[in-house]
């Protein structure tokens, strides 16, 4: 039987906040990995990073405010360094896994940067805030380097944008990665957003939406299957009211009226739907999975999860 190709998307909640929780979530998410590598799967991989890419622009920006001998962290910087260690972890977690099951397979991560549009609208209306709390002083600072700040609390913190990614730069090295039986770890955190300057690629003050992402990354890879690993085992409409409806295996078209009717809300499911309508319109026999990590066998297998075919 030909090997289905699954591109993975991992929210924030399988790699926790800290050091010590993402070494223990990352061994959960390597189990569901194993799960779909043992019922025939080639697995491609992306995830959240919202967390650790916050905790290290902060770190890295603290340090230059008590040292400013140091420059500040660009969010392209704090982007690669969180896929990096991200990765790390990950990575030796599958391996283990998969060892322990006896399968032998190679797990690598590539940083992968993404271009997007510098005329998104995104840039001109910044969504995704981040970083520490700044003052009256520093928020003034930020907007004086054309940077956008927000009011929160008792002071401010940085807005960065959020646009759609157009073009991943290191697609043929993932595919090639892929058709030679590795598992891949790409695109985490969305990728890097990067902006076409003649022959060079510039780091952009901005963070990509990772279902967008690994939506992109399963069309361009020609993949059989999305699976999109959240919190919840299976979407519903009037979600914890009276009239909470299970959506099982449904339609793009369906889908597509959900979302219509405003039943997703921006910057959580919604973008979920967005990035499975596309990848299920892309081609024939395509699906698109949502569901838990603790149900990715079984909804592999059409046994859980929420199903959108064409």
């Amino acid at each position: 039987m030909e090997k289905k190709l699954v591109v993975a998307a991992l929210g924030h909640y399988a790699l926790g906040k800290t050091f010590p929780e993402q070494k223990r979530a990352v061994k959960e998410a390597a189990k569901a990995i194993a799960d779909l590598v043992e019922n025939g799967a080639n697995v491609v991989i992306t995830h959240s990073n919202a967390p650790q890419v916050g905790m290290i622009h902060t770190a890295l920006n603290e340090y230059c405010k008590e040292n400013p001998e140091y420059t500040a962290a660009p969010m392209s910087v704090c982007s690669a360094m969180s896929q990096g260690y991200i990765g790390y972890d990950l990575q030796n977690a599958i391996r283990a896994e998969l060892m322990i099951r006896g399968i032998y397979k190679p797990v690598t991560t590539l940083i992968t940067q993404v271009l997007v549009d510098p005329y998104d609208p995104a840039f001109y209306k910044p969504s995704k805030v981040i970083g520490r709390i700044l003052n009256d002083e520093e928020a003034k600072a930020e907007e004086e380097k054309g940077n956008f700040v927000v009011k929160e609390g008792n002071g401010f913190r940085k807005a960065v944008a959020a646009p759609h990614p157009k073009k991943i730069i290191e697609l043929d090295s993932i595919k090639t990665l892929a058709e030679a039986g590795h598992i891949v770890i790409a695109c985490g955190g969305g990728g890097i957003p990067v902006l076409e300057q003649g022959v060079d690629l510039r780091g952009a003050s901005a963070v990509i939406e990772k279902d967008l992402i690994g939506g992109k990354l399963a069309v361009d890879l020609d993949a059989d299957v999305l699976m999109i690993l959240t919190s919840v085992d299976q979407v519903s409409l009037h979600y914890k009211s009276e009239q909470e409806k299970m959506l099982g295996t449904i339609t793009a078209a369906q889908a597509k009226q959900y979302m219509e009717e405003n039943h997703f809300e921006a910057g959580s499911m919604l973008p979920k739907f967005e990035a499975a309508i596309d990848f299920v319109e892309s081609g024939e026999g395509k699906e698109a999975i949502i569901t838990s990590i603790a149900r990715a066998r079984a909804a592999f297998n059409k046994k859980a999860g929420t199903i959108i075919t064409e």
